[in-house]
């Protein structure tokens, strides 16, 4: 079984930055994609960015240039730098991860529990 936990969140003000972290822990498995979401009050969730094992990046338009995500595959860790952080950026933010596990390669997908990022005005 393949876990997430989201560490980072916290109160700033705009302007300001915050770093999230999530680690994978488990056994045998292998994560293709790991990437971060985000669902603020009264919306859907969204995709914030993602990451490939490679290293091939996707951002959504509205953090572009100012979120960096990264991971370090070694430690199973993904990591999002967020800068310049507008109140608009407040949200659940949720890791996740889809790649395969065990000898089959059956395919996964995790989620972690959450971490909130509240930019006060």
């Amino acid at each position: 079984q393949v876990q997430l936990v989201e560490s980072g969140g916290g109160l700033v003000q705009a302007g300001g930055s915050l770093r999230l972290s999530c680690a994978a822990s488990g056994s045998s498995f292998r994560l293709n994609v790991m990437g971060w979401y985000r669902q603020a009050p009264g919306k859907q969730r969204e995709l914030v960015a993602a990451i490939t094992s490679g290293g091939s990046t996707n951002y959504a338009d509205s953090v572009k240039g100012r979120y960096t995500i990264s991971r370090d595959n070694a430690k199973n860790t993904v990591y999002l730098q967020m800068n310049s952080l507008k109140p608009e950026d407040t949200a659940v933010y949720y890791c996740n991860a889809r790649g395969v596990t065990g000898l089959a390669n059956t395919r996964l997908e995790v989620w972690g529990q959450g971490t909130l990022v509240t930019v006060s005005s």
